[in-house]
């Protein structure tokens, strides 16, 4: 089975002139679309327009999450359960979450709204060439990914979700993360009045992952700018994101692309599609696999070189997921899944560089001293 990205423009008719959209493209999105479609498709957005490679997709918006709320009648029934409880309150806020998901979970989508998602689902899978596409359904909330607050990761993603029914399932369960009983406390604990934050649903085209993780374009360990940190597994890269395995760690240089460290560890599982359940598993990794280097170096090369560009593109450090498509030849195959500010050095002093040829400046001075070739 093939995974063809079309970069195809979408359909003009999802943009009413009277009310904001309800479902839009990614690629109508940018920086400046956080309002309508949340941190996260408002950075998949703003990566296209800035010529990334990323996997299309659209977003049910934080204006048609409202509607169905609004349309299903529990507005007032979820601010009535929120009313009063605090961030350390564990048993309040978890009974409070329970029963606002089962809520949100259980009520139908009007068919109006249902037939705008399915018929945006439709044309994903045109631009895609593959019938009922497989989709990664992940909430983006409009407080989420800001610079001074971490909240990604607050709301939940479903992998390797095909065919409108399970979508339709899986924004509603999406809408409903907004009230985990995690994302409430981490909203009154950081100030945010729940009606100020919003969702919106992105559906996004599943890269069939043969390897993903996450890179930072600074280490996270010391904040040192001057290199990229690639983390990587096979599969999806959930088993990465979620610290189930400790993965393969890639150092390297910022300005040479040099690989200046790498650690292979031993990874005994990964996520990946059961093509017969058509649905993302954990599976063992053979016991011939497991200490293996789990990305080439070219791709590590291609992906420093993206992060570079994105940074630039930014103006400061990031996070960033990525994706290597088993169904796609090299040169088209590595993807950006997200984006977003690194969060734990990004407001402090720019670190000092530490000892030894660990900055850019002196790794090249120290390679030249040896008589090593920088390129």
């Amino acid at each position: 089975m093939g995974t063809v990205f079309s970069a195809a423009p979408c359909h003009p008719g999802f943009v009413h002139r009277s009310e904001p959209a309800t479902v839009c493209f990614f690629d109508e999105c940018d920086k400046d679309s956080v309002a309508l479609v949340g941190g996260k498709c408002a950075s998949l957005g703003e990566l296209i327009a800035a010529g990334v490679r990323v996997p299309p997709g659209f977003a049910l918006t934080t204006h048609g999450s409202t509607r169905f709320l609004e349309e299903a009648g529990i507005r007032s029934e979820i601010d009535g359960l929120l009313e009063g409880l605090g961030h350390d309150d564990l048993d309040r806020l978890e009974a409070a979450s329970r029963s606002i998901r089962e809520m949100i979970e259980s009520r139908p989508m009007s068919i109006e709204l249902e037939d705008l998602i399915a018929e945006a689902y439709r044309k994903l899978s045109v631009r895609c060439y593959m019938p009922a596409a497989p989709v990664a359904v992940r909430s983006s909330a409009t407080a989420e990914d800001l610079p001074g607050a971490s909240f990604a990761g607050q709301q939940d993603t479903y992998l390797w979700i095909r065919g409108i029914d399970d979508v339709m399932l899986h924004v509603r369960r999406c809408i409903s993360s907004l009230y985990t009983a995690r994302a409430i406390a981490y909203r009154i604990r950081m100030g945010f009045a729940h009606h100020e934050v919003a969702i919106s649903v992105g559906v996004q085209k599943m890269a069939n992952s043969f390897t993903a993780g996450v890179m930072f374009t600074l280490d996270p360990a010391t904040g040192d700018r001057s290199v990229i940190v690639i983390d990587s597994n096979f599969g999806f890269g959930e088993s990465v994101v979620s610290g189930e395995v400790t993965p393969d760690h890639f150092v390297v240089n910022k300005v040479t692309l040099d690989i200046l460290e790498r650690t292979i560890s031993t990874k005994e599982v990964c996520y990946t599609v059961d093509l017969r359940a058509q649905k993302s598993v954990a599976m063992p990794v053979p016991a011939e696999r497991q200490n293996i280097q789990s990305i080439l170096d070219d791709e590590i090369t291609e992906l420093a070189w993206m992060a570079k560009k994105i940074e630039k593109h930014y103006g400061r450090p990031m996070d960033i997921e990525w994706a290597i498509d088993k169904n796609l030849p090299a040169g088209g195959n590595v993807f950006i899944l997200q984006a977003r500010p690194e969060t734990i050095w990004s407001n402090k002093q720019k670190a000092c560089a530490t000892s030894g040829a660990t900055s850019a400046m002196d790794y090249i001075v120290s390679s030249l001293i040896t008589g090593k070739r920088v390129s």
